[in-house]
């Protein structure tokens, strides 16, 4: 198919009337949807009236005189949304417990004489990071590690899960999602 002077101009009328890609390619016959669009961009055909909305009810505009336009909402305990997904809010905020963290307890885990800088590492030592990297007190843990394994055997069990530890936590987390789609 190509673009004659004819067809050409139909696509411009029926753009600018507002008639959808869709509506157009139709009109035009053997063209698709992305073709018209295609076409209207190399044109540099840009604003162009809206489609007539089908027939619905006329909406109803806010004026200022209703009372909900012009008097503030009051805070409400209702839930802020409808149905099962609905989250209450709680009247006052729960106190939150103050934890206060203890002074380096990864520092009695790794002792000062097996920490390692960037500089330091090799391929049997622990690169588990330890800090802030930012911070000057940013170590590796440095301890021996297994060959092919960059991590000391305590580091491994954090950073490795095995198999059958993930197969049954992604069952059980199915089996949950079943039973709510379920009810």
């Amino acid at each position: 198919m190509s673009w004659t002077n004819d067809r050409v101009e139909l696509l411009k009328k029926l753009w600018t009337e507002g008639h959808s890609a869709s509506q157009i390619a139709n009109e035009l016959g053997g063209v698709t949807r992305n073709a018209v669009i295609g076409k209207v961009h190399r044109l540099g055909l840009s604003g162009r009236a809206k489609a007539p909305a089908p027939a619905s009810k006329p909406r109803r505009s806010r004026t200022a005189s209703s009372p909900s336009a012009s008097a503030p909402r009051a805070a409400s305990s209702q839930p802020q949304t409808q149905g099962a997904a609905a989250l209450k809010m709680e009247s006052a905020p729960a106190p939150v417990a103050q934890i206060k963290p203890e002074a380096e307890p990864i520092a009695e885990l790794v002792p000062l004489s097996e920490r390692a800088t960037i500089l330091s590492l090799t391929e049997r030592t622990c690169k588990w990071p330890i800090g802030d990297p930012g911070s000057e007190d940013f170590y590796f843990c440095g301890r021996n590690s297994d060959a092919g394994v960059p991590y000391c055997a305590h580091h491994c069990k954090i950073a490795y899960q095995p198999v059958s530890d993930r197969r049954r936590d992604r069952r059980a987390a199915n089996s949950t999602t079943a039973a709510r789609a379920a009810s």
